[in-house]
This record gives C-alpha cells, sequence and structure tokens, in this order.
C-alpha cells in the first residue's frame, strides 16, 4: 500500500519534463540572439553621438565667426573714431582760417596800393602803412603758429592740385608751364587746400613745331615740275617717268 501511495500517477513527470524544454529552447534562443541586439543598442547612442558632436561643431564654428564679426566690427569703429577725433583736432582752425583769408589779402592790397615815394613824402601815411605792415606780420605769424601755409607759386611749376591757372601767358623765352603770375596766393592748412592760387601760366612755342612751318614755307619746287617747266620735248622728257605719257602739245 505503500508502494502505491508513493507511486507518481501517471503522466506527471512527463507534463514537468515538457516545460524544462522549453525554457531551455528559449533561453538557447535568447543567447543566439543577444549579440546582435547588443550590437544595435551600442550602434544607436554611438549614431546619436556622433550627430550631437556634428551639431556642437558647427555651432561652435558659427559662434567664432560671429565673434571675429563683432570683433573687427569694433576695432574698425575704434579705428574710424580716432582718425575723425584726430582730424577734428587736426583741421580745428579750419573754419576761422577760411574767414581771416579775406582779412590777410586786404591787408595786402593796402600795403601794395602805397607807393615808397607816397609814403616818404606824407609821414602820417608812411605811419599808417607801418601799422599794416605790421598788422599782416602778425596775421602771417598767426597762421604759421596754426600750420596755415601760403601758396604763393610765383617762378614755380605748375600744380593743378593746389594752383587754379586763369590765363597764359605766350612767351617761347620761358619754360611751358611755369608761374607767370600770381593774382591771388592761395592757403592750406596741414595738407588740406583751404584756397587755390589764381595764377597765369606761360606757353612756349614748342621749338620743332616752329622749325616744320619754317621748312614748310621755305622749301624748294619738286624736281619733276622744274622738268615739266623746262622748254622743248628735252624738258618733258627729262621729267618722264617709265611708263609714264607726257603730252608736249602747247
Amino acid at each position: 500500500m505503500a508502494s502505491n501511495d508513493n507511486a507518481k500517477p501517471e503522466g506527471e513527470g512527463s507534463e514537468e519534463e515538457i516545460p524544462a524544454a522549453e525554457a531551455a529552447d528559449s533561453t538557447e534562443a535568447q543567447n543566439e540572439t543577444s549579440p546582435e541586439a547588443a550590437e544595435t543598442v551600442e550602434a544607436k547612442p554611438a549614431d546619436a553621438a556622433a550627430a550631437v558632436i556634428t551639431a556642437l561643431q558647427a555651432e561652435k564654428a558659427e559662434l567664432k565667426d560671429q565673434l571675429l564679426r563683432s570683433l573687427a566690427e569694433v576695432e574698425n569703429v575704434r579705428r574710424r573714431a580716432q582718425r575723425e577725433r584726430e582730424n577734428g583736432a587736426r583741421y580745428a582752425a579750419e573754419p576761422l582760417a577760411k574767414d581771416i583769408l579775406a582779412v590777410r589779402d586786404n591787408l595786402c592790397r593796402a600795403i601794395d596800393s602805397v607807393s615808397a615815394e607816397a609814403a616818404a613824402a606824407e609821414p602820417q601815411l608812411k605811419a599808417l602803412l607801418e601799422g599794416v605792415v605790421m598788422t599782416e606780420k602778425s596775421l602771417s605769424e598767426a597762421f604759421a603758429r596754426h600750420h596755415v601755409e601760403i601758396i604763393d607759386p610765383l617762378g614755380e611749376k605748375f600744380d593743378p592740385n593746389f594752383h587754379d591757372a586763369m590765363f597764359e601767358v605766350p612767351d617761347p623765352g620761358q619754360t611751358a608751364g611755369t608761374v607767370a603770375q600770381v593774382i591771388e596766393v592761395g592757403y592750406r592748412l596741414h595738407d588740406r587746400l583751404l584756397r587755390a592760387a589764381r595764377v597765369g601760366v606761360f606757353k612756349a612755342a614748342p621749338a620743332a613745331a616752329a622749325a616744320a612751318d619754317t621748312a614748310e614755307t621755305e622749301a624748294p619746287e619738286p624736281a619733276a615740275d622744274e622738268a615739266a617747266e623746262g622748254d622743248g620735248p628735252a624738258g618733258s622728257e627729262a621729267a618722264a617717268k617709265p611708263g609714264q605719257r607726257i603730252d608736249t602739245a602747247v
């Protein structure tokens, strides 16, 4: 009876063995597929990291470019402001100098209008002239202190940057382009022109052109014409050329 009680029901052992086999098969299947799944899982984070790195590098390059552009713009603004400040200090006297130019011109005209004989004959006129001369001298010295230069180019070569030609003086004995007369002096502040000098310029006749004109007026008649003007057929035959017909009829 005991043996019968301890005996297992028929079919119980087979029922327990079947799930164990299935579990083993599923474990082996999982072991076989796990390396591929692991590689896939590892590949996805690597691609994502590479994409993030690429994006960050592009953003870094863009920010660096913006930074360099901003620094260059700030430097340009600084240099421009410095140049404007220097020019403002350098040419600060320009408006006042332009207004005083006419004053010196009038003083010079007053001095030139009085001759030495008239000043010697009239003591009061001489004293007035001396006062005007001293005033003009003081004004010229003030111009020099503030870097206002007087342009008086008499006898110098004409410079279109600082001279204004009003007329030409024909003189073959002078060098063409030389200032012959100064009508009104000019002024400049440092390297900036305040007023161009009004001048007259020598205009010399070219020697080559004059010699050519003289040669044309004094040139002899051609030899063929002289032979053609000869008497009789001899002259005509002398002027004849090969293949040329000459009419000797009178």
